[in-house]
């Protein structure tokens, strides 16, 4: 598996220099947040994207330092974060984090992946309540000129521009800072914080945890997967065998998957009722799914357990936590439980093209985006209660 780019240090914890264009004046920027109420954003360093409140976490800071040493801290947002002027300044109004999903491979070079899960975090004022919003990997978009790595800009699927961030030693920070200008632009939204999450690393996660349990709402033929000798293996390994091969069956109907099966699973778009989108409920669901799992399971009361799914989470992860120390950011997590975590539909569900033929977000969507901005997505979902996922 292919690992992140690392910083050449543990990331500071003073407040890194302001953010944007060099040599442009630019509006002023928000401080980068100390206090630990920032924990409340409650995206969890790993498996979890989010833990519960009223769950004590058992151990001292130290013991999470220590389990938290090797996460990478980079500037993943570039010039879209968030200004004084859109309410970064303090803490008590919403929180938006970007997470982008990679399917990194060894034979893959760093400079050549994509971003195929694209995912908005919106937390409200209330800090009561959490969504999680997909953008299709297909959206055309008009993704900026970016001088980190030469790229003029142009128009493309969106996906693409992590791609053309990080080539030319732009790297996953490059890709990451492009992707979010890319979002800005095209939503309005701008953020406090970001994560690249390795697919392949949420294997050693859920493996931490056990197992996860998934309710495929169809039957899933894997095109990545095969048993041979009832052992599950990539296909390219199981050809090698020379052995029969049996397709991975990923059944309808709810089930407790291993860390393998669920990964599979959730890579998935060829053969679903609606492709990529069925995939993204699907990611949503597994992010649920492991949430949930941790907090039903002790994780968070267990040091030894909650120091190996931090420990399996730390080569998954590249995190921009606003200069917090992820210790903190962790240790004083409060708020959001994954029952709280509600999962919504881009473009209904289902593929909506542009003039051209391409991939687009419409009129419904980009309206929900205003809504993420302006703090009034819990008004619009209840106007709009066809946008939340029916995935348990």
């Amino acid at each position: 598996m292919l690992e992140p780019p690392r910083a050449s240090a543990r990331a500071s914890t003073t407040v890194p220099a302001q953010r944007g264009r060099p040599g442009a004046p630019g509006p002023k920027k928000r401080k980068r947040r100390k206090d630990p109420l920032w924990a409340r954003l409650t995206v969890v360093v790993g498996a979890v994207l989010m833990m519960t409140s009223g769950v004590a976490i058992v151990g001292s800071k130290a013991l999470i330092s220590q389990a938290t040493s090797n996460i990478s801290q980079r500037n993943l947002l570039g010039g879209a974060g968030k200004t004084n002027a859109e309410g970064g300044a303090d803490l008590k109004g919403p929180i938006d984090m970007l997470l982008l999903g990679v399917d990194a491979r060894q034979r893959w070079a760093a400079d050549d992946v994509r971003a195929d899960s694209i995912i908005m975090l919106h937390i409200p004022a209330s800090h009561d309540q959490a969504y999680l919003i997909s953008i299709p990997r297909d959206t055309e978009a008009q993704i900026p000129a970016f001088a980190k790595s030469g790229y003029p800009g142009g128009v493309d699927k969106i996906n693409a521009a992590f791609q053309a961030g990080a080539r030319n030693g732009g790297g996953w920070e490059g890709g990451a800072q492009l992707m979010a200008q890319t979002i800005k632009s095209m939503t309005g939204v701008s953020f406090d914080g970001a994560a690249i999450i390795n697919f392949g690393g949420f294997k050693k996660v859920i493996d931490a945890l056990g197992s996860v349990r998934i309710c495929p709402k169809q039957e899933v033929r894997s095109i990545h997967m095969s048993y041979v000798d009832g052992k599950p293996m990539w296909n390219a390994d199981a050809k090698k065998t020379g052995k029969p091969m049996t397709p991975v069956v990923h059944k309808k109907g709810c089930q407790e998957m291993e860390g393998w099966a669920a990964l599979d699973f959730s890579r998935q778009r060829y053969g679903l009722d609606n492709s990529d989108y069925d995939r993204q409920q699907n990611q949503q669901q597994l992010i649920k799914a492991m949430a949930r799992k941790a907090t039903q399971d002790g994780v968070l009361t267990n040091p030894i357990k909650l120091k190996n799914l931090i420990e399996a989470a730390g080569s998954t992860f590249t995190l921009d936590t606003g200069g917090v120390p992820v210790e903190d950011f962790i240790f004083t997590m409060r708020g959001v439980t994954a029952n709280d975590l509600t999962m919504l539909k881009t473009n209904g569900g289902t593929f909506n093209g542009n003039a051209s033929g391409r991939e687009a977000l419409s009129q419904e969507t980009l309206d929900m985006f205003h809504a993420v901005k302006k703090d009034k997505l819990a008004e619009y979902v209840f106007y709009h209660p066809e946008v939340i996922s029916n995935r348990k």
